[in-house]
């Protein structure tokens, strides 16, 4: 399975070094990189380089993620995209995943844990609708280098607890003494790989969940994996479909 990476910064670099891993394990089954992509070789980014491999792996910025689906599409290879800040534009690429048979896999975060956490995060937010006496706020905190605020698995959070809880009407990037607007509070620090805080807390106890993530590892590894589950689909996946949640 030959797999092309679209960008190659800290996450493209670290799903190679997953797939070196793999191949060191298992030679046979590995995947293996053979195309990658960055800014100083983006004339290698074309169609006929893309055609010539299975999958490819998304990680770029949110100004230019749209266009680098598009250009696989045009390749016909599946995408595994995890480059957040721009999924005003996912319902477009999901309607040409239907209409065209092209193969988008999008995740705003690829680690079990963190998909874990989002069901945890919904069943709670469940549970809590019917106690108005507990306020809802959300942390996360991430290194300097990342692009967008909040990040995409504080909107998954935030969307979903707002989906469960009818008196929050929507959620904000900022403190909000409004108590029908979720606060998402985002934090930017050297060297954090992530960490996500969901708190509830009444006048009498608090209840807080929490996801730290240690390295990009666990990113990286999600990401080939949903690359090789993907490889012979059609359509619009994510985590969920992946996972069997």
């Amino acid at each position: 399975m030959k797999i092309a990476l679209i960008g190659y910064g800290k996450m493209g670099k670290a799903i190679e070094a997953e797939i070196q891993r793999m191949a060191e394990e298992n030679k046979k089954k590995a995947p293996q990189v053979s195309l990658k992509i960055d800014l100083d070789n983006a004339k290698d980014f074309t169609v006929k380089n893309l055609k010539k491999v299975d999958v490819a792996i998304e990680f770029t910025t949110p100004k230019t993620a749209f266009g680098n689906i598009l250009k696989c599409f045009e390749a016909d290879v599946p995408v595994v995209c995890g480059t957040t800040g721009w999924a005003e534009k996912l319902d477009e690429l999901k309607k040409l995943c239907r209409k065209k048979k092209k193969t988008l896999f999008y995740a705003s975060n690829f680690s079990i844990g963190v998909n874990l956490f989002f069901e945890i995060n919904r069943k709670l937010a469940k549970l809590m609708k019917k106690h108005p006496e507990y306020d809802v706020t959300l942390h996360e905190v991430h290194h300097t280098e990342k692009k967008d605020a909040p990040s995409g698995t504080a909107i998954v959070l935030a969307n979903d607890i707002i989906d469960a809880i009818k008196r929050k009407k929507s959620w904000v990037n900022d403190a909000s003494g409004e108590r029908d607007i979720l606060s998402v509070r985002s934090y930017r620090e050297k060297d954090v790989p992530g960490i996500h805080i969901v708190n509830y807390e009444s006048e009498f106890d608090s209840i807080e969940l929490k996801h730290t993530a240690h390295s990009r590892r666990g990113f990286a590894l999600g990401a080939v994996h949903a690359a090789m589950w993907v490889k012979d689909k059609k359509g619009f996946y994510g985590m969920k479909d992946m996972l069997e949640l």
